[in-house]
Parts: structure tokens; sequence; C-alpha cells
């Protein structure tokens, strides 16, 4: 036999088995429908949300009835359950697996649909380091080369209501999110009617690696942290630098760049270092107790003091990219009337998170199973801060100003 058949042989051989692995990770049709109602059946039973949403359920579950014979490898059966969780428009509902044809979960700018055209409210500019124009208020007009009303019309999903202004608006800001495969390239019109393009991938985002940065600000203390409220490493790295800033003559705390959220630990951890008795800071209202018309304020939340009390007036900075349990940590702290709260809106995710598994596929997902309160009951996703800036500019930090000024007034008193 020559050497050129004997090779063809051995890569049709490990072509086949390889293929054959691959068909082998994919659950047949009858799995895959099971697996399907089950995970319909379990968010329509445990997601506490959906009665606040404009969903048909039953239109997803026959739609994706049919989708399911047009799935041949993994990748496919990745994409469809990304899909049936996108139409529910919750950031927060999401898989814990992705693929390179995915959507990613944020960009670093958001938008509002204003009048029918959507416009760019607020930029990631705390973490966009090669930031140099003003974007804020202008419209988008393309994406990729296409017109974006027409692009938010293509999103893969089929059960949304898209003339639903807050479905669009949850799918443009998707949309631009993007593909992690394919390229975010926008035609944006300024506010001065000039046109121009910027590509997304071009922007520049600050990684920390410490899980906190800090500095004095004429005697303010100054901690930012660094999308670590998941880390088991935070609270003692926050306790080593508050510490060193309790003679300082206020304290601000940067959750801007929170926007992976974290652990209550770590919240309850970073909350009790400013408090001399244990209190709610928060309430939940849990699914399986809404039937029994439960009270917010009958599933209060407590944090207990720890160690040495900061003090000093403490200011909390937040945005768009302050997310889950970073929202929860600010409005805590404004709960219990221990810090002003200064910023834009929040990520506004929904509730808190419960985590599942997709039968006979290997795949994790999230939903939310209980609602989330301030104190004084008003729900996560509608809290404002208590000294609301809405982004101008980019330049300079307004929100980190604001903070500065509102501690020097009270030092200024003493």
């Amino acid at each position: 036999m020559k050497k050129q058949q004997i090779l063809t042989y051995i890569f049709l051989f490990f072509f086949s088995t390889n293929l054959s692995c691959q068909n082998k990770s994919i659950p047949s049709k009858e799995v895959l429908t099971n697996s399907l109602h089950s995970m319909i059946n379990n968010i329509r039973d445990n997601y506490i949300y959906l009665s606040d949403k404009d969903v048909d359920i039953e239109c997803i579950r026959t739609s994706y009835l049919e989708k399911i014979n047009h799935i041949k490898t993994r990748d496919d059966m990745i994409l469809f359950f990304e899909y049936l969780m996108d139409e529910f428009y919750d950031d927060h509902l999401i898989l814990n697996t992705n693929i390179k044809a995915s959507y990613r979960l944020h960009a670093p700018i958001y938008f509002k649909i204003e009048n029918g055209k959507v416009r760019i409210t607020n930029i990631w500019y705390s973490q966009i380091k090669n930031l140099k124009k003003n974007i804020i208020g202008a419209e988008i007009i393309e994406f990729n080369g296409k017109k974006f009303s027409e692009v938010i019309d293509l999103f893969p999903t089929v059960c949304h209501n898209k003339t639903n202004n807050e479905v669009r608006e949850w799918i443009a800001n998707k949309v631009l999110a993007g593909k992690y495969n394919e390229p975010r390239v926008l035609k944006i019109k300024l506010s001065n009617s000039q046109i121009e393009t910027i590509d997304l991938d071009d922007f520049k985002i600050i990684k920390k690696r410490k899980v906190l940065s800090s500095k004095k600000i004429d005697n303010i203390g100054f901690i930012r942290i660094n999308n670590s409220l998941a880390n088991s490493s935070l609270v003692p790295k926050f306790d080593k630098v508050l510490n060193s800033f309790m003679n300082t003559d206020g304290l601000i705390i940067d959750l801007r760049n929170t926007i992976s959220g974290g652990r209550c630990e770590n919240a309850i951890g970073i909350i009790g270092r400013f408090i001399d008795k244990k209190q709610a800071y928060q309430k939940v209202v849990p699914s399986e107790r809404l039937g029994d018309h439960l009270q917010p304020d009958q599933n209060c939340i407590y944090v207990s003091p720890r160690l040495e009390r900061y003090r000093k007036p403490v200011v909390i900075l937040v945005g768009r990219w302050t997310g889950s349990m970073g929202e929860g940590i600010a409005m805590g702290f404004d709960g219990l009337e221990r810090a002003e709260v200064v910023g834009s809106e929040m990520r506004k995710l929904l509730g808190n998170m419960y985590g599942y598994s997709i039968e006979n596929t290997g795949i994790k997902y999230n939903i939310s199973r209980e609602k989330v309160f301030h104190v004084n009951g008003v729900s996560k996703q509608n809290y404002i801060p208590s000294h609301h800036i809405i982004q101008s500019q980019i330049k300079p930090d307004i929100i980190l100003q604001k903070g500065i000024e509102l501690i020097k007034k009270v030092a200024d008193k003493k």
C-alpha cells in the first residue's frame, strides 16, 4: 500500500471518529424535546418576573419545538437554548455556556430609544482608556453596514413583541453588545448632525488585576472595586485599606466597575464595617411565597456590625455598569442611611439568581427566583440614586466630583 493511501485512510478514520464523537454529544430529538419542556416548565413555575414580562410562553414552547429539527451540532444546541433565554429580555436570565457565535452580555456603551430613535445615553468612560470624543446623545444609524432598525427586527428571537419599547430597547443593547465572532461597527449621527463611524472593538477596556484600587484625594479615602465582588479575598483586602483610611474626612466607594455581580458574603462583609447594630439592608420576595401575597417588609435580609466601625461620611459611586450585587450594596448603604449614592441608573438586573441544569446537555443556566427591594419597598430595577446624575459628558468625571463635593460639604461644617 502506498504511503499516500495509508495517510488518507488514517485521516478518514480520525475524521469519522471525531464526527461520531461530535454526534454523540448531541442528544436525540426525543431527549432534547423532553429537556426543552422541562426547562420551559421550570421557568414558568420559578421565574418570579414572568408575569411582569410581555412574553407568550406557549409561543416559545411551540416555536422552539419546531426548531429542534435544525439542531445538528453542539454549537447549534447552545445557540438554540441561548436564543430561548433571550425571549425573556432579561440580562440576568442567561446560560453559563457560550460559544464564538454567542452574544456578549454587555457593551461599553448603553442605548435608549427616544422618539423612535436609538441614542447613546451612557458610556463606560471610567473603564475606557482611549475614549477621546463625547458621543453621548448620538443616534445609531447603522450596525455593520445595515440599518439599525432592520438589525433589531432580525434579532434571532421569534416570540418577541418587537413593537414593545422595552423589548426593542433591550434588543438594541443586545445587538450592540454583539457576537464574539463578529465586528461591531457603528455609523452614528452626532448631536451636531455630523456622521461618524466607530468600531466598539477599538475601545481599550481597562482591566485591573487587583481586586481593588485605593488612594487619597484631599484626605478623602477612595476605594474602587475592580469587578471583584465574587472574589473571596475582597473583604480582607477591603478591611486592610479601610483600616488605613480611618482618619480621613470621608470615604468614597466606587462601584462603577462591578458589572459581573458577586457574592452576598462580600456585600455583608463590606457594609458591616459601617454600622453599629444589626439592621435590614434589603428585602426579598421568593417565588414560592407569591401566592400568599407576601409583602416585601416581611422578608428582610440583615447585616451585622463587624470589626472597627468607620464613622465618617461615605459616598457610593454607581453607573450603568454597576450590576447585581453592586446594585444591592448601593441600595443597602442607602437604606441604612449610611451613605449618599451618586451616579446614573444602574444595570437594573432583576432579582436574586439560582442555578439550574438543562437535562442531558451539560448546560447550566440562571433564573431569578426572588424579587429584590430597597428597605423602603422600591424594587431594585426601579431604584434611582439619591444624587441622580444624567451622563452628558466624558470629562471631567462629574460623578466623582459630586462625591468629593458632598463629603467636603460635611467636613466644612465641622
